[in-house]
């Protein structure tokens, strides 16, 4: 009996060194977890500078409207990646700055510019047209003339106080936007990053 219990100790203090070699390995990583995921705590220099869409949302089909009054093309919101932006079609001092920073951020990504396009919809009094073509050539300007155009116009998350520009895939899915109050450097870093990772458009 006495020769057997050096030995048991040693099993036990072995048992101890292993449990916490465990516990410093997996402490800091469950630590880790909960802030994160429960805590809601993010380190600084996050992945990207806009606001995902998570998930993303597959826009539903509708005949949009040009600002002439015809049809707009059924792949206006497909096949390339898609800077949006919505509002009032005066386009005040804040809509302005929101189509500069797409026009901008378009023109910035050089070889690749041609992967994106630039549309304003317009949910009133459409338009200023001398500003848009003086300053905006190539945009699409789409108008909001029916019920169906805004309830199609709900799929967008919006705050009335923010001028948002969306990030809508070549598949026709919504998935980003950016508030253009912010530098519209963040912007260009996120629309560099998904045309590098993306095979499509």
């Amino acid at each position: 009996m006495t020769q057997e219990a050096p030995a048991t100790a040693d099993v036990r203090r072995g048992r101890a060194a292993l449990f916490g070699l465990a516990a410093l390995f997996f402490l800091p990583l469950l630590g880790s977890f909960w802030l994160y995921y429960i805590g809601g705590w993010r380190p600084d220099g996050g992945t990207n500078n806009g606001e995902l869409i998570s998930p993303a949302r597959p826009l539903t089909a509708l005949t949009l409207t040009n600002r002439d009054g015809t049809p707009a093309s059924a792949t206006l919101l497909s096949e390339k990646w898609t800077l949006v932006h919505i509002g009032n079609g005066r386009c005040d001092q804040a809509c302005q700055r929101a189509l500069w920073t797409i026009r901008q951020t378009r023109l910035l990504l050089a070889e690749d510019m041609d992967r994106v396009q630039r549309v304003f919809i317009a949910e009133e009094q459409c338009c200023n047209d001398e500003f848009l073509k003086r300053e905006h050539p190539g945009l699409e300007v789409i108008t909001v003339q029916d019920d169906a155009s805004r309830k199609w116009l709900t799929q967008f998350p919006r705050d009335p106080a923010i001028p948002y520009v969306y990030i809508v895939d070549p598949l026709g899915n919504l998935m980003m936007r950016f508030d253009t109050r912010q530098n519209p450097k963040g912007l260009l870093k996120d629309l560099e990053k998904l045309l590098k990772l993306s095979h499509i458009g």
